[in-house]
């Protein structure tokens, strides 16, 4: 999955729409980034990530690309 793709499937996770996210926009800038959107996000980061990740290392995301680096 490209960069691109994986701004987008985080968006749709957060219900945002298309182009609304950049690599350096801040997540909690957004009323949609609470605690629902964070376990949605924990549980698809296998299909966007291609990783396993917990709430933790995803609370600890302040931007964008900073869930891009993991």
């Amino acid at each position: 999955m490209t960069r691109e793709e994986k701004i987008r499937a985080i968006e749709e996770v957060m219900e945002l729409d298309e182009g609304i996210l950049k690599e350096d926009s801040v997540l909690c800038d957004f009323e949609e980034w609470d605690s629902m959107t964070k376990l949605a996000l924990v549980a698809e980061s296998q299909k966007i990530f291609d990783k396993n990740l917990t709430g933790t290392v995803v609370k600890e995301c302040k931007t964008v690309a900073d869930l891009l680096n993991l």
